[in-house]
């Protein structure tokens, strides 16, 4: 699958893309086999899942681009891979464009934070002057060899400089070269409606459960004008509220026994996991001894 010409397509379509968020490569497949247009590689999924640690910039780019690679081989669809800041300044995020982009990535995802960076929804974020932000959408866009890999620039100006420096900031972005647009956190519909009346092209809505921004159906997100939405903590909320249940029955019980209808068996995940595809491939290639 040719990720990043595939995601441009889905944006000519004039549909809202849904990509949820994978925090690792079966939660990827999962979304895949589900018939979702992409997936969403959260930063804050990976610093959980691959560290156990908070998203406060410990994830490193090689980690990461690492971990986007397995998540594109996973998904089957393409894939909108969370980079942070880029992980320093321009020529540091010339070098994350070209390994994110021979991972397969379709759309690279850079923010304005400081350096280490924090969750868009925590406070206490900082940020780069606009003016080293535009340089490095810039640097970002003479990195890329295919054309239709895409450059999405987030600006976390909301939280503490209000939405009309935010808004700002994502005009000077888009002007620079960003495909799209991300305005984090905004606090009101009202907010939103404003990032929309007032960007032109691609915009993402941000939809964190918990978070600052209110939680709109996908309908509605489409109706004030965004053109891809994502679920970046979703599923680390779900595996992590799993977990915790499943580990506190043993621990009570004794056994894993009395929780098993909550889980699926053994051949619905050899079967979700790809054994079967093992299997033939196995058939074909291998000579029996």
């Amino acid at each position: 699958m040719n990720g990043p010409r595939r995601m441009k397509e889905l944006f000519e379509t004039g549909k809202m893309i849904i990509a949820p968020g994978a925090h690792d490569a079966l939660t990827a497949k999962i979304i895949g086999r589900l018939g979702f247009d992409a997936v969403y590689m959260t930063g804050y999924g990976q610093s959980a899942s691959h560290l156990g640690q908070p998203d406060v910039g410990l994830m490193t780019m090689t980690e990461m681009a690492m971990r986007a690679s397995a998540i594109v081989e996973a998904a089957g669809v393409p894939v909108v891979a969370d980079a942070d800041t880029g992980f320093g300044n321009a020529v540091n995020v010339m070098r994350t464009v070209r390994e994110y982009e021979m991972a397969g990535v379709a759309v690279i995802q850079l923010e304005d934070q400081v350096l280490p960076k924090k969750c868009g929804h925590m406070i206490g974020r900082q940020l780069v002057p606009t003016e080293e932000m535009v340089g490095k959408i810039k640097a970002a866009a003479e990195a890329r060899v295919n054309p239709d890999f895409m450059i999405m620039a987030r600006t976390d100006a909301r939280t503490s400089q209000g939405i009309e420096a935010a808004i700002k900031r994502g005009l000077a972005y888009k002007e620079a070269g960003a495909d799209i647009i991300f305005i984090e956190s905004p606090e009101s519909e009202a907010e939103m409606k404003q990032i929309n009346d007032s960007i032109p092209g691609y915009t993402l809505a941000n939809m964190v459960e918990g978070g600052r921004t209110p939680m709109l159906h996908n309908s509605e997100l489409e109706k004030l004008g965004y053109n891809l939405a994502i679920y970046p903590t979703a599923s680390i909320y779900m595996t992590a509220k799993s977990m915790v249940t499943l580990w506190e029955t043993l621990k009570k019980d004794g056994t894993t026994k009395h929780i098993m209808d909550q889980m699926v068996t053994f051949s619905e995940f050899n079967d979700l996991i790809g054994l079967n595809k093992v299997r033939e491939i196995e058939g074909r290639f291998t000579t029996d001894r």
